[in-house]
């Protein structure tokens, strides 16, 4: 026996026209159809149809992670300072954090992530190996101070995500505990009928090593990444690497040539008739407060994120003019590598040992050509900053790469033992000695997924969700007429007692019109039509994705639908 839902005591409310501040489709469609509801920035209510949906993704990713043995806990989201406090996140988080006093003054925060908590729980629970391994769950509410909520439901203060934790013995066992959650995760997103690819990625503050994303690729996305067409690689921008070639050539010596009020790379390019990507930008940045010289081809622009992921959990800055006064070596719109006294200078692999660049020349006025990288400057540190563009190398095979937009909804880390060093978690190991644990962490963004799944699949008329997550799996209209409305009613009954979950929409004073309208828009698979030929038991059954119509008697759409 399946719940049959009647409209006519549903609390729902459609809207005709797309919310005023809506700019992103599951945004617009998501409000209209009367899932959710904004209460402040960031901050959304679930009704009951949304509810519906929601609780069916978090039904299949429960049974997904049961399946490979994880077990489900549930944590506090008011958590302690302290073990984040331990852990540097406290800091590193910054202003996208909740904090919060109690009334004796002791500081708290609302969770984004459980890192830490997890961690103390095994450390509690867990003594030997015998123990191990064991892998925890929990679906939960978390929490970030976005300075710009946006999107709807995709980018809030307040969103619902899973988030499982792996605890192993030893590398290999947290490769296996990788792996079961990568093939689970496969499944939960099939499952979902979401078009995905699975990305490489960084860990940011996450911290650890390997690392993937989930990726929907829909327009509303906020992620970027890039896909080769010649082979398997894909890849967020941010983990996008360029070989390091060194190269042979003989260039003559430094020339310093005049070049009055070019301090940009425009400038510069076009009063010497050179392509931007002859000339070296170099970018000063401030790393934890100490000025540091990042240096890219002209034609490139330096990626902060990236840069930001690079030297986590160091904080990244651009430098103000007041960072120039008093530093005579640097010279704004004119700085280049070679002489520059007690700056750190780090370089894109595209300035590789060989190459000459025409650059600042460290004086007003003034540039240099032929400064080659290794005669004539040293890199400190190569890293691979540029923003990604399309028509890049793939690292893999050296074909011209694509840019994508796309949804994060699934992120997966070996974290190591990163949080196991910080909290001391050791067990007993097989030879009598404590053996320190490694971990991994795994997120699924569930309310994300509703996000992706309204991005993805809705068309022109509304929603149209997937079976598996959709809040019923039959949209019963009654046209009108007491004698459409008794026989939607009868074959709505029927259905139900045979498992169907049906929603039907006996609402009185209701136009047939804003009937089928409103079917359209909420997103039901299938719709059952009680219409012009209800006296004669007939009805009419549509494919709500594919527009397929087909009328029926009502024995065979009910015996159609319970198969």
């Amino acid at each position: 026996m399946a719940q049959v839902q009647r409209m006519s005591r549903l609390m729902v409310k459609t809207l005709r026209d797309d919310p005023a501040d809506a700019e992103t489709l599951n945004h617009k469609l998501l409000v209209r159809a009367g899932y959710v509801r904004r209460n402040a920035a960031g901050i959304w209510t679930w009704l009951p149809l949304g509810k519906k949906v929601l609780d069916n993704i978090s039904r299949v990713v429960r049974e997904e992670m049961d399946a490979i043995g994880a077990q489900e806990v549930l944590l506090p989201a008011l958590l302690p300072k302290e073990p984040y406090e331990a852990s540097a996140r406290w800091e590193e988080y910054g202003d996208l954090l909740f904090r919060l006093k109690d009334r004796k003054g002791a500081e708290y925060l609302l969770g984004p992530t459980h890192e830490e908590i997890f961690t103390l729980i095994v450390k509690d629970q867990v003594a030997s190996y015998k123990d191990l391994p064991v892998m925890l769950y929990q679906i939960q509410t978390k929490y970030r101070d976005e300075a710009r909520p946006r999107a709807g439901v995709l980018r809030g203060r307040e969103f619902q995500m899973k988030d499982s934790y792996s605890f192993d013995i030893t590398d290999e066992g947290l490769a296996e505990s990788y792996r079961l959650h990568r093939e689970a995760y496969q499944k939960i997103f099939a499952r979902l009928g979401l078009d995905y690819r699975i990305v490489s990625a960084v860990s940011g503050a996450m911290g650890g090593s390997a690392s993937e994303e989930f990726l929907a690729p829909a327009p509303a996305g906020e992620d970027t990444f890039v896909d080769c067409p010649a082979c398997d690689y894909a890849a967020n921008t941010e983990a996008v690497t360029f070989k390091l070639t060194p190269v042979s050539e003989e260039h003559g010596a430094v020339e310093e040539l005049d070049t009055p009020d070019t301090p940009t790379i425009e400038t510069l390019a076009e009063h010497l008739g050179v392509p931007a990507s002859a000339t070296l930008k170099n970018l000063l940045v401030k790393i934890d407060g100490e000025i540091v010289a990042v240096g890219v081809p002209g034609n490139r622009e330096v990626d902060l994120g990236k840069l930001g992921e690079h030297l986590a959990p160091a904080v990244v800055e651009l430098v103000t003019a007041e960072d120039f006064e008093g530093r005579g070596d640097l010279v704004r719109g004119y700085v280049g590598p070679q002489g520059l006294e007690k700056v750190r200078y780090i370089a894109d692999p595209r300035v590789a040992p060989g190459t000459a660049w025409i650059t600042g020349a460290n004086k007003v006025n003034t540039h240099a050509k032929n400064v080659v990288a290794g005669r004539d400057f040293e890199v400190d540190d190569y890293l691979d900053v540029v923003v990604v563009e399309e028509g890049d190398p793939c690292p893999k095979c050296g074909a011209g790469l694509k840019l994508d937009r796309a949804i994060e909804i699934g992120h997966i880390f070996q974290l190591g033992r990163k949080y196991a060093d910080t909290f001391g978690l050791d067990v007993l190991g097989q030879q009598g000695k404590p053996v320190r644990v490694t971990m991994g962490s795994y997120g699924i963004g569930v309310s994300r997924a509703v996000a992706a799944l309204a991005e993805q699949s809705a068309d022109e008329q509304g929603l149209c969700w997937p079976k598996e997550i959709a809040p019923a799996d039959v949209h019963v209209v009654a046209a009108g007429k007491a004698l459409q409305t008794e026989l939607a009613l009868d074959v709505s009954e029927k259905l139900g007692a045979a498992g169907v979950r049906v929603l039907v929409d006996d609402r009185a004073g209701v136009s047939p019109g804003v009937k089928f309208t409103d079917a359209e828009l909420i997103g039901v698979p299938t719709i059952l039509v009680a219409g012009r030929r209800s006296a004669e038991g007939v009805v009419e059954l549509k494919d709500r994705r594919t527009g397929e119509r087909e009328e029926l008697t009502v024995e065979e759409a009910v015996a159609r639908l319970t198969a």
